[in-house]
């Protein structure tokens, strides 16, 4: 088997309003799979699996909504992808552009950052331009950056 990470992209679906924003969390998950297909296949089954409105108990912003299934944005190859994953695996990545060093050293002190991001699922696929912060809690974190 080999081990692969999934990013699979759920939203909130409102069922009694329209909202201004749509709320979008990517999930990335582990796969064990013979194959890519297999694994693509497996990644599709989970994010359908994970979609619903818990017996109709779930809410967002107080409002009745369901978690649906968008897709599987990306699905990499771990790194040793034949040895179980552990301490120190590379589970998957993010390709990103920033404008400078010193915009990278922002994006890295949790600072709100507009960069590129170019890591679709294929190779095709555009680059977008996103404003985003380093994590969501706005806390430092530690990265090594490459100069």
């Amino acid at each position: 088997m080999t081990w692969y990470a999934a990013h699979l992209v759920m939203y909130v679906r409102f069922k009694s309003h329209t909202a201004k924003r749509v709320p979008v969390w990517e999930n990335i998950v582990l796969i064990d799979a013979d194959t890519e297909d297999e694994a693509f296949a497996k990644a599709e089954r989970r994010g359908r699996e994970d979609e619903g409105d818990d017996d109709g108990t779930f809410r967002w912003q107080g409002h009745p909504a369901e978690w649906v299934f968008a897709g599987v944005r990306k699905l990499t190859l771990c790194v040793n992808p034949e040895k179980r994953p552990g301490d120190g695996t590379e589970i998957t990545y993010l390709e990103l552009e920033l404008p400078s060093l010193a915009a990278l050293q922002k994006f890295v002190d949790g600072e709100s950052r507009t960069l590129r991001v170019a890591d679709g699922f294929s190779e095709e696929s555009e680059a977008t331009e996103a404003t985003v912060s380093a994590n969501g809690s706005g806390r430092k974190t530690r990265a090594k950056a490459a100069t």
